[in-house]
Order: C-alpha cells, then sequence, then structure tokens
C-alpha cells in the first residue's frame, strides 16, 4: 500500500477537499490526537480489513467518511503517531524457519548511507540504527535476515558484509529460537 503526503490546501479542480476537521488535524501539536483518531485506531488495532476499501470500512465503523478516515491516517503518519503501516508476516508458516538478527558495528561517519543500502537489499526485512552500550555492546546497525535454514542466512549476511567493506568492523548473528507475538499500537478502552 502506498501512503502519499497531506494534500495541499490548493487541489486540483475535482480534487476531494479537506474539511474544517481534516485542516484542525493536521494543526494539533505533535502528539495531541482527538476522539476520531483514537476511534481510527482502535478499529485499525489488529490491521486493516481486508476489503476493497479498507478506508471506507473503517470510515463505516468509526462513522467518518472513507476519505476523511485516510487523511487522518496519513496526518498521523506525519506528526509520528503512527510510525508505518506493514504487512506483519509469519515467517516460519512461509517456511522461513532460520531467521538471523545480523548486528553490525559499523563507523558512525557512514552509517547512514550504509544503512539504507542494507535495508534495500531485498531479503533484509528490516534494518535500523540503534546506540551501542559499550563495553558490553558495540553493535549500532541491525539487519533482520530470513532464510530456510542458517547456511542461508549466512550466505546472505557475507552479501552484507561485502556492502559493507571495511566500515564494518564487526558483526554477529542472533538467530530466532521462538516466536513473539508481533502487535502494533494498542491503545486502552
Amino acid at each position: 500500500m502506498t501512503m502519499t503526503g497531506s494534500m495541499s490546501a490548493h487541489t486540483a479542480p475535482g480534487a476531494p477537499r479537506r474539511t474544517g476537521k481534516a485542516r484542525a488535524a493536521e494543526r494539533r501539536p505533535p502528539g495531541a490526537i482527538d476522539a476520531l483518531d483514537r476511534a481510527i485506531i482502535r478499529a485499525t488495532q489488529a490491521g486493516l480489513p481486508l476489503s476493497p476499501d479498507p478506508w471506507a470500512t473503517i470510515g463505516a465503523e468509526v462513522g467518518a467518511p472513507g476519505e476523511e478516515v485516510r487523511r487522518r491516517i496519513e496526518a498521523m503518519l506525519a506528526r509520528g503517531i503512527i510510525r508505518r503501516i506493514a504487512a506483519v508476516p509469519n515467517h516460519y508458516a512461509l517456511g522461513l524457519t532460520a531467521n538471523g538478527m545480523s548486528v553490525w558495528d559499523v563507523d558512525d561517519a557512514h552509517i547512514a548511507r550504509l544503512g539504507a543500502a542494507v535495508g534495500a537489499l531485498d531479503f533484509v526485512s528490516h534494518c535500523y540504527e540503534r546506540p551501542r552500550r559499550p563495553p558490553q555492546w558495540r553493535y549500532n546497525l541491525f539487519a533482520m535476515v530470513h532464510g530456510t535454514t542458517r547456511a542461508e542466512v549466512e550466505k546472505k549476511v557475507a552479501r552484507i558484509a561485502a556492502l559493507l567493506g571495511p566500515h564494518a568492523r564487526a558483526h554477529d548473528i542472533l538467530y530466532s529460537t521462538r516466536i513473539i507475538k508481533k502487535t502494533g499500537l494498542r491503545l486502552g478502552p
């Protein structure tokens, strides 16, 4: 699914016009949500509905037009209330039972560029930078790699090592030993 940025105040002829509520939602402080935002988050906590128009389906549940739901979600993404919308596959069900988080000690001067390159590899499901915790933890780049065997994962990690070259001073692979339930944002009652 592709998410776009907020619409401009000057929309093309025939494009949906933003309501006063939509404009107000875009001007809210970064962490503020109103009752409709909260209802939308609750309606999507278990995932987006599998329907031809998920925005309209959610809108029917929360009492808002589907286009308003889409705009609200875009605004919450832009404000950082929602970090991303993504599929969360069960890798084990797909036959990918060797799952390893590769961890890397990458030169800080190159981590932004190299992290983006690693994250773009088709076999890396997610990649991110985290702070080091010396002396116990020297690693600052994390890249999740999936495979059917550990040997397959190790070959993929070797490709990452080649890409990082001398900017990676050390690395390791932390293999999953069990499935942990993955959930997104959850709001209480």
